[in-house]
């Protein structure tokens, strides 16, 4: 099936994959080829791409998204989101930096606004560090 995942940028992927995980408002879900019809939202989290049906879990891509829209047909999976970070762009002490900073926000916010703002940032930042996570230990075996 054809993975099509556009942000803001551009397009980040647009080739054959055999499977696709995805994080949705109701839970991860793995789609494949024939997968039925849907359309959903994308919540903050880890796009997992698992290329070739032989491949292991060490050899999937993954990429940090922080929401958006997803539009499943049988023979294609198209994912528009604001921003995709694969687990290449991301530098881990960065991220866990990042997270601190939003943590302490979050701590510190007098009023709604900032305190939605700052549970945001948490949970960018949170995925960045899962997938640069994921990444360290891919590269490790």
């Amino acid at each position: 099936m054809k993975l099509e995942l556009i942000t803001l940028l551009g397009q980040k992927i647009n080739e054959d994959v055999y499977e696709v995980i995805l994080p949705t408002a109701t839970g991860e879900i793995s789609v494949f080829p024939g997968h039925e019809p849907l359309v959903t939202l994308a919540v903050p989290g880890v796009i997992a791409v698992r290329r070739n049906a032989r491949d292991s879990n060490d050899d999937m891509d993954y990429f940090a998204t922080d929401g958006g829209i997803i539009e499943i047909s049988q023979q294609r999976v198209r994912v528009l989101v604001d921003e995709a970070a694969a687990g290449e762009d991301i530098i881990e002490a960065e991220s866990k930096a990042a997270l601190e900073r939003a943590l302490k926000m979050r701590d510190e916010a007098k009023d709604q606004v900032s305190l939605e703002q700052a549970h945001q940032l948490v949970d960018r930042h949170a995925v960045r560090l899962k997938v640069a996570e994921l990444k360290r230990r891919r590269y490790k075996g």
